[in-house]
């Protein structure tokens, strides 16, 4: 039952993304900024619902920008959970922007790239970001970098906190966990890290019942003076707070 279960799950997502992708290239050119937004919280959210996963919020996240959005990083599932809770900008990986559906859908989702091995073109992103969010923005980023093991944070780089600061934008910290409803119990069936596939990780995900992705966001701050390693370690220790709470 669990392998028909997520073979049923995979089909209809399979047909969501492709519809997605047809509403990108098709209407988005004739919409509003608003309207694509809200098109991609809508298409993030049927994502969830397909794949059997329930939303839980707790905290206020900031229904507008300008707003620098600092999260833990587990699964390829992030991005569909935040974007779920709310639409905003995401600085991902240059390599995201080639897989195939999934790049050309966060693409027209106004993802970020940024090529992590170069130091110009975090430069680069840095000014991309402080410009978006100087025109009222709201952008996540993932500064552990990679995703981790679910269990304990890794160190927060602090290169893209610079955006912010350069802007006077707050950020918001975020952490987040996928449980099990029945008994509350961290899940670790979204995982991807380290030797784990996509394919594997997908496959897991669409095949456990009563999954449940929970945010829980901290209260906007500013730099107030903070350079951005600093900055960086206390948001670090924020979001382990939010998460052990």
């Amino acid at each position: 039952m669990r392998h028909a279960r997520a073979l049923w799950r995979l089909l209809r997502l399979i047909g969501h993304g492709a519809s997605g992708l047809w509403t990108i290239r098709t209407r988005f050119a004739g919409w509003s900024p608003r309207q694509r937004e809200q098109a991609v919280q809508a298409w993030a959210a049927r994502v969830l619902a397909l794949s059997g996963i329930r939303l839980q919020l707790s905290g206020e996240p900031m229904a507008t920008g300008p707003m620098l959005l600092v999260a833990n990083h587990i699964s390829w599932l992030d991005i569909v959970v935040m974007h779920a809770a709310g639409y905003c900008r995401f600085v991902s990986k240059a390599d995201v922007a080639h897989w195939p559906l999934i790049g050309p859908l966060a693409t027209g989702a106004g993802t970020l790239y940024i090529e992590r091995a170069s130091r110009r073109d975090a430069m680069r992103v840095v000014h991309q970001m402080r410009d978006r969010l100087l025109a009222g923005d709201v952008i996540a980023i993932f500064p552990e970098g990679t995703t981790g093991d679910g269990r304990t944070l890794l160190p927060f780089h602090a290169n893209l906190l610079q955006a912010a600061i350069s802007a006077e934008a707050p950020v918001q910290p975020l952490a987040m966990r996928f449980a099990d409803a029945r008994t509350g119990a961290t899940s670790f069936a979204p995982s991807f890290v380290g030797d784990e596939t996509l394919v594997g990780s997908v496959w897991r995900t669409l095949a456990a019942e009563h999954l449940v992705a929970e945010l829980r966001y901290g209260v906007p701050e500013h730099h107030a003076g903070r350079d951005r390693r600093r900055w960086a370690q206390d948001l670090q220790e924020t979001v382990e707070r939010l998460r052990g709470r």
